[in-house]
């Protein structure tokens, strides 16, 4: 089963409500999916990987909006209980998830990555979200994202750009 396979896989074993947009890979990246599909950046979902680098090996996803940065050494490092921590590289994000950057999504991850939410993410009724994979998103209600397993909302999670 391919990774994108086994997010629709576990969309549909939840029960999980979603809508399935096709991108040109190439275009798969949060800002120029946006410009080039006409999606509003506030309403599309970055998740993005995060390693403990002190302490336990550990690894979170986090999703925040695209008009926003990821609070890695407050909110994430707290959250983790991790005494330092840093953006997984591309290859660290691929040999753990299976997904590649442009394509990462909350769903269909390896059990022991839990899903940390900024609580912005929850602010409108739907979200573009990855699908696992560079040649497609997913559209989704605010609940399919409320009903994430293993996430946690971390309240200043996500930082404005600047």
């Amino acid at each position: 089963m391919t990774t994108g396979e086994a997010v629709l896989a576990e969309l549909d074993r939840l029960g999980l409500a979603f809508e399935l947009i096709d991108c040109d890979p190439a275009l798969s990246d949060t800002e120029a999916f946006c410009a080039a599909y006409g999606f509003p950046l506030e309403q599309t979902v970055n998740t993005i990987l995060v390693a403990s680098k002190r302490g336990p090996d550990r690894h979170v996803a986090c999703l925040l909006p695209g008009t926003t940065r990821l609070d890695v050494n407050g909110a994430v490092r707290r959250a983790m209980g991790a005494r330092k921590a840093s953006f997984a590289t591309a290859e660290e994000t691929i040999r753990l998830t299976g997904m590649e950057v442009g394509g990462v999504t909350p769903l269909a991850l390896p059990p022991d990555i839990d899903v940390l939410v900024d609580p912005l993410v929850l602010d409108p009724a739907w979200v573009v979200l990855g699908s696992g994979v560079r040649s497609s998103k997913l559209k989704v209600p605010r609940e399919t994202v409320e009903r994430l397993p293993r996430s946690t909302v971390v309240p200043g999670l996500a930082l404005p750009r600047g």
